[in-house]
């Protein structure tokens, strides 16, 4: 059995890519899985996830790595992590060593690679589906684009936070594809979104009504947020899906992406001068960055200490002290 852990932490988007990777690797592997903790899932509303087996025992900080192991699981595997020193910024990419775990392991990690799910997208779908109550369309129109804005506590970031000429060029380009466009924003933060674009209509439901009027648009523009990845990557009415080239550092990367994994497959990439990319032209250009860098030989984060990621045995397991640094995770 492959398991994982969500926690009160995670935004619910990055509850859901350790649920659906966790699913999907054990799915490919003919094993069974469990997600510790089911009750802090933030989308229960309005998704009716299967969990799979009951997972009793186990304890530990919150992101591990854990002081104890449920029952039945003997081995840990945290997802290697990459850290850019000048910038000072988790950079990983797809961690191969993800499918190659034992049996009877606890994952750990963001698994934010579309190298990790793509071939189960009909599946995920099934998985991901909205109950009908919650599955709005107000804004499935074929002339009208979602601009899903993340506020809260991006504000506060300056690296990660979207300045309001990606939201204004992203609109421009949109209306390249669709000169009928109109556009409308759903977020999380209505104060900062109608102060960011006062000329454009904006909208906060609960969770589900906002992933749902993601997930039935026809035209997206997104914001640097797991949040928006799963509505997004799994709608079945999207045409046109702009993101933040860089993804998490849009603001200031010299070429590099954070999270490497966060590239994604039939997004276009509007750049800090509006400018767009294909998948492929964006990929062809980070592996020129990768090689003109030595990507390849930075290391994982310092951590005063604490044995970087990969597998850990119950023997070699450590207690971590918790950072009193505020977390930030990419999601709601």
């Amino acid at each position: 059995m492959l398991i994982t852990e969500l926690y009160n932490g995670q935004g619910l988007g990055n509850q859901l890519w350790s649920y659906v990777a966790t699913r999907a690797l054990a799915l490919d592997r003919g094993l069974d899985f469990g997600i510790m903790s089911p009750e802090k899932f933030k989308g229960k509303d309005f998704l009716d996830l299967d969990f799979g087996k009951r997972v009793e025992g186990g304890s530990g900080p919150e992101g591990g790595p854990p002081d104890t192991l449920p029952l039945g699981i003997t081995n840990y595997y945290a997802e290697k992590d990459v850290w850019h020193p000048k910038f000072n910024c988790d950079i990983r990419d797809f961690d191969p060593g993800l499918l190659s775990v034992p049996d009877n392991t606890k994952l750990e990690g963001y698994f934010q690679s579309e190298k990790i799910i793509l071939h189960r997208k009909k599946e995920v779908r099934e998985w991901l589906k909205v109950k009908p109550a919650f599955d709005r369309r107000d804004f499935s129109g074929e002339n009208i684009c979602v601009m899903n804005i993340r506020g809260g506590e991006y504000k506060g970031t300056p690296d990660l936070i979207l300045p309001r000429s990606y939201w204004t060029g992203a609109a421009a380009n949109m209306l390249r594809f669709n000169p009928a466009l109109e556009f409308v924003v759903i977020t999380d933060d209505l104060k900062y979104a109608r102060k960011l674009l006062p000329e454009y209509k904006a909208f906060h439901f609960d969770i589900g009504g906002d992933y749902s009027a993601v997930k039935n648009a026809r035209y997206l523009i997104l914001a640097n947020s797991s949040f928006a990845f799963f509505p997004a990557w799994t709608s079945e009415t999207v045409k046109r899906v702009i993101a933040p080239k860089y993804w998490a550092r849009h603001n200031v990367s010299d070429g590099f992406w954070a999270c490497a994994f966060n590239l994604y497959r039939d997004w276009l990439w509007q750049d800090r001068d509006g400018h767009l990319a294909t998948y492929a032209e964006c990929a062809a250009e980070y592996g020129k960055y990768k090689a003109a860098n030595a990507i390849d030989s930075f290391g994982p984060r310092p951590r005063g200490g604490e044995r970087p990621g990969g597998r850990w045995t119950p023997s070699a397991l450590v207690k971590r002290a918790v950072s009193k640094a505020k977390r930030i995770y990419w999601g709601y």
